[in-house]
């Protein structure tokens, strides 16, 4: 039974449904969800909005593999469409790009970023898709696609700093997840598979998986899968420093394999999702986990979009 919180939460949650792929806005207070867009082909994954252009962004990570979490053809895609469900557009595919999983957008200058995982790269794009440039390669597709130490997930963005954090999972239950940390060019005279500024910030995770970053209080949180018996499934958050994570909490546990996140820094919530199709509501500093909704398919990623004062 779905415990419908009675929170203050202003605005709307975006989430994508697996399959059959959708995407849905979720009033988080009522834990009411309404369709916005049949996705026609593939799995989504990461999401994000622009207010400005009133643009939903969307990664698709391909055809849904008959058994199994591996995505190993290269028919992901970049997609779009506005808040009404209307003008849906591909920005990138045509054999780009493998698994696009978790995506962020930096609205100030119209870029989309986003991990491939089996492409095992670290990606951005213009917002019209155009500009598609490689800003990590930890391996090669699809001769290194297998090695899951190489895949990367979960990416976050610190403009200010000119900052991207990202995860690399490890294998399932494996205890090798880890968390890095590099700017956001490549600097001069490296390229995206010798670039000398990555920073490995934290290691032995159960499994990480999606990132956001509280940007007042500079806190990174993210989702966790694996063993719960060592922390895995669960809500987490370290405070960034200039030295690395520090300070690291579960701040709640029992997720049914948990992967999308998103932050109402207003009301001090985490929203988060998981694979059984559940979307949870716990505290920033952390609490017991109170489900909101119940979709009838995995859910992958959600934004939260405030609503306007």
């Amino acid at each position: 039974m779905v415990n419908s919180v009675k929170r203050s939460a202003r605005g709307l949650i975006y989430f994508l449904r697996a399959y059959p792929a959708a995407i849905f806005s979720l009033d988080p207070a009522k834990g009411e969800a309404h369709e916005v867009f049949t996705i026609p082909r593939g799995t989504p994954d990461g999401i994000q909005i622009d207010d400005t252009s009133g643009t939903i962004y969307w990664t698709n990570m391909g055809k849904m593999p008959a058994r199994g979490e591996e995505f190993p053809d290269k028919d992901g895609t970049i997609e779009c469409l506005d808040l009404a469900g209307q003008n849906h557009r591909i920005l990138v595919g045509s054999g780009a790009i493998v698994t696009p999983k978790q995506m962020q957008l930096d609205s100030t200058d119209g870029l989309l970023y986003w991990c491939d995982r089996e492409g095992m790269a670290v990606l951005r794009c213009r917002t019209d898709g155009g500009g598609l440039t490689t800003l990590l390669r930890t391996g090669y597709w699809p001769r290194e696609s297998d090695d899951v130490l190489r895949h990367c997930v979960g990416i976050a963005l610190d403009p200010n700093r000119r900052q991207i954090y990202w995860t690399q999972k490890g294998p399932p239950d494996g205890g090798a997840g880890r968390i890095f940390r590099m700017g956001m060019e490549v600097p001069a005279d490296t390229t995206p598979d010798t670039r000398g500024d990555v920073e490995l910030l934290i290691d032995g995770l159960p499994e990480p998986i999606d990132l956001e970053i509280d940007h007042e209080r500079r806190q990174l949180y993210w989702t966790d899968r694996g063993n719960p018996a060592v922390g895995g499934n669960s809500v987490n958050r370290a405070d960034m420093t200039d030295q690395g994570l520090v300070n690291h909490r579960v701040l709640a546990t029992g997720l049914k394999e948990g992967i999308g996140l998103a932050l109402d820094l207003r009301k001090r919530h985490v929203f988060v999702a998981d694979l059984s199709g559940a979307i949870w509501s716990v505290p920033m500093d952390g609490g017991a986990l109170e489900q909101i909704h119940q979709s009838s398919g995995p859910i992958t990623g959600l934004v939260f979009r405030e609503a306007a004062d």
